[in-house]
């Protein structure tokens, strides 16, 4: 065009907003500043919604000030979309000052004021708004009720569902999508039939958001065949749609199945290779999990933080360090480091590959921790015997306001356990009941019997174990687990031998016993019994799973089993024994290191 006027930059900015091409509108926005096109009002609603999504705090505050500059404060659309875009990078504070600085205010104005408030878990504040409203309208209750979904909160949902109807209010499809979600989080399968059989009453039942919601809420249960079920009797198909089923395939680990699906969907969208990346990464199998992060990179889809924290769980399960330091490149290039949950994911992927520095560094970059980033970083330091750190950070953690809660108390006793600090492990376990009053789960009771088998103290730990044994046959089982082994090392075969037969009865599919006690028995010079152990196993089928490793040789994780070769690629051999027989050589003659160099680069 020869000539742009603000019309024109207008339109090609609503555009891209509305299409959710974000940074391209940003980026236009920049160009039409410097074309020295005054912006209007019309300018500011494209570009802040494209900050809103984008949760682009900094160039949404700078368009606020140029907003008050140019004399649009005073624009209804304008502080509406203010008010929005700080509620959706969760600045209630900021939404709420907008708010209160607006003369008109419209059902817009007050459901955004809403939502900043809900979408930060601030309910109580949230339900202040919500009785404050002029006039309550369908979007408003919904906001409350999927502002309540997220927490698992189904009462308070059906309770808001009930009033609802109790003021003539007529709950739509994205209601009953939010309900659904609710019985999601919540896991309460009575509530989700009764949820989708009202959803059926009410006449909603081929509205596509309320199927995607029943399809996500019998996925996540692992009703497979019911989400099928839902899946096909869809009329016209949603991206959401095609999403749920693959994720519904995948929480049941029917990858192949999955994969299908994907393949099968018209559109791919980022949620679509993050559910595939996720499921993967949860199924054990990193290396795909890695695969197709690096093919939806190649399809030029921008991936979120979803997206980064499934891939770091994968390099976390392969402890592959140079795939996870990737990622965190990608992560800083595409702009999430300073989200939380990539964060968490990051100090969890470097404590797991063995970099505890860039773990510890990339705690101290969380700015905003919460409780799974102390968490992490403390079973990091643990993880890496580094037990006084380990407590410090503990004592950090509490001091900082954040509430431990039962995993924090598994990672303090692990440290204690593997660094036999009995007497600070006692204190712990002691602090958890008394002071933070955390029931005593079945981890916290077998990390405390293995804490006190390992220092030698039997005696007091069968006692223990027998003490928390009413919890159930898990607690039992998995306490006798963890002091047939202390016997094992102690060989104390009297005590082993009648918790290995214990075991035998309670778990008669379960390895782990019958290898300890035949361990037990080799220990203590009882070969015939051990071999009595292992005829046992055989009979019934009992097999112990190998132990594996796996190396990481340019870029390609390669797993093997002791007495096997059968994993590594021929010219790995190849070049090992070359190396091994280099060494030798080197052992042998010092002196002649350079000219065998040369005759290896030569061969």
């Amino acid at each position: 065009m020869p000539h742009r006027d603000a019309v024109a930059w207008n339109a090609m900015l609503s555009s891209y907003s509305q299409l959710g091409i974000h940074r391209e509108a940003l980026s236009l926005f920049h160009r039409m500043r410097i074309s020295n096109t005054k912006p209007d009002h019309f300018s500011f609603t494209a570009t802040l919604s494209a900050c809103a999504g984008l949760n682009n705090l900094q160039n949404g505050a700078k368009l606020h000030a140029l907003v008050i500059v140019l004399g649009y404060r005073c624009s209804l659309p304008v502080s509406n979309s203010l008010i929005d875009m700080y509620g959706k990078c969760f600045q209630p504070c900021s939404a709420s000052k907008v708010f209160q600085e607006t003369n008109d205010t419209n059902e817009v104005t007050w459901c955004s004021l809403l939502f900043a408030y809900a979408n930060t878990g601030q309910l109580n504040m949230a339900n202040e708004v919500f009785h404050m409203m002029p006039k309550r309208v369908t979007i408003a209750w919904n906001i409350m009720i999927v502002g309540h979904a997220k927490y698992g909160e189904i009462e308070l949902c059906l309770s808001l569902l009930r009033e609802m109807q109790a003021t003539s209010g007529s709950p739509d499809q994205w209601t009953l999508s939010a309900l659904m979600n609710a019985c999601d989080e919540s896991s309460e399968m009575l509530c989700g039939h009764m949820v989708h059989a009202f959803v059926i009453k009410t006449g909603w039942s081929a509205a596509v958001e309320a199927k995607n919601s029943i399809i996500s809420f019998y996925a996540k249960l692992g009703c497979q065949s019911d989400a099928i079920k839902e899946f096909e009797s869809i009329g016209m198909l949603s991206q959401v749609s095609w999403n749920a089923i693959i994720d519904a395939y995948m929480k049941t680990g029917d990858t192949r199945e999955a994969y299908n699906v994907f393949q099968c969907a018209p559109e791919k969208n980022v949620v679509s290779w993050t559910s595939m990346i996720t499921g993967y990464s949860r199924n054990g199998n990193g290396e795909q999990a890695l695969r197709f992060f690096v093919d939806m990179v190649k399809n030029c889809l921008c991936p979120d933080d979803f997206t980064f924290g499934a891939v770091l769980h994968a390099c976390s399960s392969l402890a592959v360090l140079g795939h996870g330091s990737m990622v965190h490149g990608c992560v800083i290039h595409y702009g999430f480091d300073a989200y939380v949950y990539v964060g968490n994911g990051l100090v969890n992927m470097y404590a797991k590959c063995g970099d505890i520095e860039r773990s510890s560094r990339a705690f101290s970059e969380i700015l905003d921790k919460d409780l799974v980033s102390w968490n992490a970083m403390l079973f990091g330091f643990g993880m890496h015997g580094l037990a006084s750190q380990a407590l410090q950070l503990y004592d950090h953690m509490v001091a900082s306001g954040t509430k431990p809660d039962k995993a924090t108390f598994i990672g303090l006793l692990i440290t204690c356990s593997h660094s036999g600090l009995i007497e600070k492990g006692r204190e712990i376990f002691e602090w958890m009941g008394s002071i933070y009053k955390i029931p005593y789960e079945i981890e916290h009771v077998a990390c405390m019997v293995d804490m006190l088998g390992r220092a030698g103290y039997l005696i007091e730990a069968k006692e223990l174990a027998n003490k928390h044994s009413e919890a159930g046959a898990a607690a039992k089982t998995s306490s006798h687990e963890a002091l047939l082994g202390a016997c094992t090392v102690h060989g104390d075969v009297e005590l082993g031998t009648y918790l290995g037969e214990d075991l035998k009865i309670s778990e008669p599919r379960k390895e782990m016993s019958f290898v300890l006690l035949s361990n037990l028995y080799c220990a203590s010079g009882k070969w015939k019994e051990a071999e009595m152990v292992r005829k046992y196993m055989a009979e019934r089928g009992v097999k112990k799973m190998p132990g594996c490793s796996w190396i990481e040789v340019r870029n390609e994780v390669t797993p093997f089993v002791a007495g096997t070769c059968n994993y590594f690629h021929p010219s790995y051999m190849e070049e090992t024994c070359k190396m091994l027989h280099y060494l030798e050589f080197e052992m042998k003659y010092p002196s002649t290191h350079y000219q065998f160099c040369d005759l290896m680069h030569k061969s």
